[in-house]
């Protein structure tokens, strides 16, 4: 599937845009299409080279649905990095195993969601998580629960209602669900 263009706003139009990684390499959100000169297209896909090592991680640990949001998915010339989340298991998540099984494929052993872990970015205002400060990725597990964001009443939102809108203006947004080749 083809991304459509970005509204006026500057966001994609409201809508869940499975993508392939290497559909989402030549899209608008990488090379840009008639972006400005300013578009950083090497920056851009060099976030998605990593953000596709810690979804592959993700799949082979037997998560399927992994959903890519923040600045990327807008049009904003040099995005800070990828936000995203997948869908999991809360047993899955609260026993420990997915975070073993995730750890175990990656190097870096990033795979965590603990506050104690983040650590300051020079800078950037929010102390990062270990994924971010090596791969420039946050993925978050979501299995119901409130994501910490809240609507423009106070409501905490879920990761899908909070990740489909404008945190600023609330504006429903697109969001990109990689999908395997």
């Amino acid at each position: 599937m083809a991304l459509p263009p970005f509204t006026p706003d500057g966001v994609l139009p409201p809508g869940d845009y499975p993508l392939t990684f290497a559909e989402l390499r030549q899209s608008l959100l990488v090379v840009g299409k008639g972006r400005s000169a300013s578009w950083d297209a090497a920056w851009r896909l060099y976030l998605v080279q990593q953000c596709e090592v810690l979804v592959r991680q993700l799949w082979t640990a037997g998560i399927q649905n992994v959903y890519l949001d923040g600045s990327f998915v807008e049009e904003k010339d040099h995005p800070n990095d990828i936000d995203g989340y997948f869908e999991c298991d809360l047993m899955d998540f609260a026993t420990g195993n997915l975070q073993r099984r995730l750890n175990a494929l990656d190097p870096h052993k990033v795979w965590t969601w603990d506050k104690a872990t983040r650590r300051p970015a020079n800078g950037f205002a929010k102390w990062q998580l270990p994924m971010w400060h090596h791969y420039r990725v946050e993925l978050y597990p979501h299995w119901g629960q409130g994501s910490g964001i809240r609507d423009q009443y106070g409501n905490e939102l879920t990761f899908p209602s909070a990740f489909r809108q404008r945190r600023s203006t609330y504006q429903p947004k697109g969001i990109v669900r990689v999908v395997p080749e």
